[in-house]
Parts: C-alpha cells; sequence; structure tokens
C-alpha cells in the first residue's frame, strides 16, 4: 500500500483464480495482482488439474508471498466449463481464512494496471447499491486494442469483484454455463446495481479471444447459445442479440452459431435455470433493452 492510501484502504479485497493450463498467461495476471497499490488480503489460485507448469509457476509466487494460497486439483481429463469454473472457484473460496469485504473471481489471461483494486473500491465506496463491478475489457489486435463488447450494466465475466452483500444475497455462484448471467440478474433482483466502467486505472487486457478455451471459438459460441437456453433468455431477444454478434469474430458465423447452439439446446428439452420470479424478471430486462434498441438505435 503506497503513502497516499485512500480511506477505504482497509476494505479487504480476497481473489480467486480459477485455472487449468495457464502456465504461458499466469504469470502475467500475478504480476499484476503482486504490483495493486492495495494488496488483496488472500490470493487463492486453484490449480484445476493442468498437465503444464501453472501448479508450479503459482507455487513459486506463493513462496514468494505470504498472502497467496495454492489448491492443487486431481485432473478430471478435459475442462468441465461453466459449473467446472464455479467449483473450483467455490473451492478457493472455502480456503481464505481471513475475513473479507469484496470478493473476486479471475481469470488467468488478463492483465492490468497496479490501480484496479484501490480504483474500483473507490466506485463501491461512491455508491453503496453497487453491487459488483469491472473495468472494460480490451483483446490485442495487429491494428491496436480492440474493445469486448459488454453493456454498462453488465459485469466482466473474466474480471468479477463483488461486495460482500451482494454476494450474500445471490447465494454465491451458480455452477452452471452462464453463472455470470445469472449473478448478474440475481443481483438486480436483490435490489444491487452492477456496471462495468471506463476508468484508465481499470483497463482490461485480455490476452485470449473471449470463449475460446474449449477447442476453440466454433464451438465457444454454440455453448454461448446453450448457456442462454439455460439462462432462460426469450426467443425475440436471442435472436436479436446474435444478431448484434455477427459484427464480432468470428464474423456473422458467430452469431449464428449462439443462434444454433440455443435452438439445439430448445428442441432437444435441456433443463432451465430455475428460481422464484427469475425468468419474468429476466424477460422484462431484455423487452426494455430491445425496447430502446428499436425506438433509439443501438445502445451500450
Amino acid at each position: 500500500m503506497n503513502e497516499a492510501a485512500p480511506h477505504y484502504a482497509h476494505r479487504r479485497v480476497a481473489v480467486v483464480v480459477p485455472c487449468r493450463n495457464e502456465a504461458d498467461l499466469l504469470p502475467g495476471l500475478l504480476d499484476s495482482l503482486v504490483a495493486q497499490t492495495l494488496t488483496p488480503v488472500r490470493l487463492v489460485v486453484v490449480d484445476d488439474g493442468s498437465t503444464d507448469d501453472t501448479n508450479k509457476i503459482a507455487e513459486d509466487y506463493a513462496a514468494r508471498h505470504d498472502w497467496i494460497r495454492v489448491i492443487a486439483r486431481k485432473d478430471r481429463g478435459s475442462r468441465k466449463l461453466g459449473g467446472g469454473v464455479v467449483d473450483a472457484f467455490n473451492e478457493g473460496l472455502a480456503a481464505v481464512d481471513v475475513e473479507w469485504d469484496y470478493v473476486a473471481k479471475v481469470d488467468a489471461d488478463l492483465t492490468f494496471g497496479p490501480r484496479y483494486i484501490e480504483a474500483a473500491l473507490g466506485h463501491f465506496e461512491a455508491d453503496p447499491k453497487l453491487g459488483s463491478l469491472s473495468g472494460k475489457v480490451y483483446r490485442k489486435e495487429p491494428h491496436g486494442l480492440v474493445e469486448e463488447f459488454l453493456i454498462d450494466e453488465m459485469v466482466a465475466g473474466c474480471w468479477k469483484l463483488y461486495r460482500k452483500a451482494c454476494f450474500q444475497a445471490i447465494d454465491g455462484l451458480h455452477p452452471a454455463l452462464m453463472w455470470d448471467g445469472i449473478d448478474f440478474h440475481r443481483a438486480r433482483m436483490a435490489g444491487f446495481r452492477t456496471a462495468s466502467v471506463y476508468d484508465e486505472d481499470m483497463k482490461i487486457t485480455h490476452h485470449r479471444l473471449m470463449g475460446s478455451t474449449d477447442r476453440g471459438i466454433v464451438r465457444g459460441r454454440l455453448r454461448w447459445g446453450t448457456g442462454q437456453w439455460y439462462l432462460g433468455t426469450h426467443p425475440l431477444y436471442m435472436i436479436s442479440a446474435a444478431a448484434w454478434r455477427m459484427k464480432e469474430k468470428p464474423y456473422v458465423v458467430g452469431g449464428l452459431l449462439i443462434l444454433l447452439g440455443y435452438l439445439r439446446s430448445c428442441l432437444k428439452g435441456e433443463k432451465r435455470y430455475q428460481y422464484p420470479g427469475f425468468r419474468q424478471s429476466l424477460h422484462t430486462w431484455q423487452f426494455a433493452r430491445l425496447k430502446r434498441l428499436f425506438t433509439r438505435g443501438a445502445v451500450r
């Protein structure tokens, strides 16, 4: 902590990093966390059965920093998407042996500036109803940084920071695909605001195309559609969202794959998320966004 630490510097932030086979990118993430002006009270790296040097790298950092812990899970043979990430996160959270005021789930393929946590806590202190927060996410391309589309009400799934009261109100993270949509809408239902903000100190660099961790972007987009079905997304909103995503890599095809994943799950009659009043609240929000889209044009 620097000498000019803000008045909220006593707030305690716990960070959990679920990861699998991230030896190439994990050092960048850990360097970003070690460099923070407000150091986390505990950082738990959960190695979810890696077959590369992920665990060794994490242990090396833990040996140098007494606030870092490492958990090594057995290799199940493959990634267990959605629910697997949450399972690993929950195991890491259970290992946090100190009191905390905020908790973060952070992916291993990110880097960010040294004032990220300090700036984030400033936003939380300014708004008691702010329940979850992230910065905006950017991806490196040959011509420079490209912003990954994320509406201002939503929090980047790769860097989720929660106020403790909000995290408890939403019953933590739900172990399924689209967990990072469920938490957003549950937070709204509980009376909290969520946001991703344009703050120079909170710019996140994503070193991998979103949704490409499991055998490529094609499978990732299909899985995205499957997740939207599970979430309970209304068909009209799904069509509009898929059309919008056609403007992102892989162009056109990506949006079609999302829609295909949704339709496939619908035709198979796959189960959907169940929570009292959730789907009604979700559809109300989705139709409000569609109304804004068609009356005032594309809305960030």
